[in-house]
């Protein structure tokens, strides 16, 4: 049987203002930042006469003041040129600065645009701007990735819960149209057959818009992993009974470290997809929750349903948000989300998932649960 199993896996608008740019690049503030050097150099300039002069003042001569002042005008002369040779070659990264501060909101392009940097300090700066910048593009990329795909959802979300919408409303009008037919238990049926489905998609888009505060929505405990599925079976019964599928439960007791709702928000995921591409298939259908202890300790958890399978070219993609593959064009109501938001929450509890599937034969999906797993991803102490 084919297999695929993934990897684990505010600004402030507040600028210097222009006059104050000008005040910070200029020949005056290049000179301040260099106060401590130019001291420090007559200082040293002073102390090399101050023992010259005693040296030669043994020999009973001393340095006339004309001597002295040379030997200063001379010095100064040679730290004027090194300032003005260092400040020349300093002025285009300066300049740069200054452009990109004088700017009223700073561009990706200008801040990758300073780039003249001569001195380590100013080259390291170079460096650090780029990482900053790379590392905000990022994440600029990904919250955009993550608005498009939030839009997608919540577009395609409305768009499948109209369909149950109107089928009530259609329902409803036959009633009206014929009183007798009020009571008609297959009118019950039906109608409790779409509000479930638009429970299931109010489900899976309340738990779609939590997932961006997962942290704050998440507590680990040891949860007893039978009682949890059966209690979830349950959920679906009526479901499971219009599609003649027929769920079994078997395994050996077994607790594991997780978050018992994001475990059970799985498990729907998992139940409603075993039922949507189940039910068309003529027949009585059996839905297998297999509980196995894992070789290296934890637990691994197997849902097998016999419904239309997927095609073997589809399965590295099936973990992608909003894939459908084959089955989409077969089933309306797919909308390519449930496998990939198991993926997600599996991932942050520290477990595996992963699909084997036989096109035509049904659907295996096994989620692994190794010991210390939500502690290894940091969600519990």
């Amino acid at each position: 049987m084919p297999r695929y199993q993934p990897q684990r896996h505010s600004p402030s608008n507040h600028h210097p203002d222009e006059s104050s740019v000008q005040r910070i690049f200029t020949i005056q503030s290049f000179l301040l930042d260099r106060l401590p050097y130019i001291a420090a150099f007559y200082l040293a300039l002073i102390f090399v006469i101050l023992v010259f002069s005693l040296e030669r003042s043994r020999d009973g001569y001393v340095p006339g003041i004309s001597n002295i002042v040379y030997m200063f005008v001379l010095a100064s002369v040679v730290a004027l040129g090194w300032l003005i040779w260092d400040y020349a070659r300093q002025r285009p990264y300066y300049r740069q600065v200054a452009d990109m501060l004088a700017e009223d909101k700073p561009s990706a392009v200008s801040i990758v645009r300073v780039q003249d940097g001569v001195t380590r300090e100013q080259q390291a700066v170079q460096k650090l701007l780029a990482h900053q910048h790379k590392a905000f593009a990022d994440e600029i990329a990904d919250y955009r990735r993550q608005r498009e795909q939030h839009l997608h959802f919540t577009n395609q979300w409305v768009h499948h819960m109209k369909t149950p919408v109107s089928v009530i409303d259609l329902l409803l009008q036959q009633a009206a149209e014929q009183p007798a037919a009020g009571d008609d238990p297959m009118l019950r049926s039906s109608i409790q057959e779409e509000l479930e489905r638009i429970s299931r998609g109010l489900e899976m888009m309340l738990h779609t818009a939590r997932m961006d505060q997962f942290r704050m929505d998440v507590r680990i405990d040891r949860v007893p992993l039978l009682p949890l599925i059966r209690q979830t079976i349950n959920g679906h019964k009526k479901a499971c009974i219009r599609a003649s599928i027929f769920p079994r439960v078997e395994g050996a007791e077994a607790v594991v470290e997780t978050d018992g709702k994001w475990l059970a928000f799985i498990l729907n995921q998992l139940i409603t997809n075993a039922v949507k591409y189940s039910k068309d298939k003529p027949g009585s259908k059996t839905l297998q929750f297999t509980v196995e202890p894992l070789s290296g300790g934890g637990f691994v958890l197997s849902v097998t349903d016999q419904g239309i399978g997927i095609a073997e070219h589809d399965l590295p993609r099936v973990f992608d948000p909003f894939f459908t593959g084959e089955n989409g064009r077969l089933i309306e109501e797919s909308t390519g989300m449930g496998l990939y938001l198991a993926r997600e929450v599996c991932g942050r509890l520290g477990h595996d998932i992963a699909v084997e599937s036989e096109l035509g034969s049904g659907t295996t999906v096994i989620i692994y649960f190794h010991d210390s797993g939500a502690i290894h991803h940091g969600l519990i102490p």
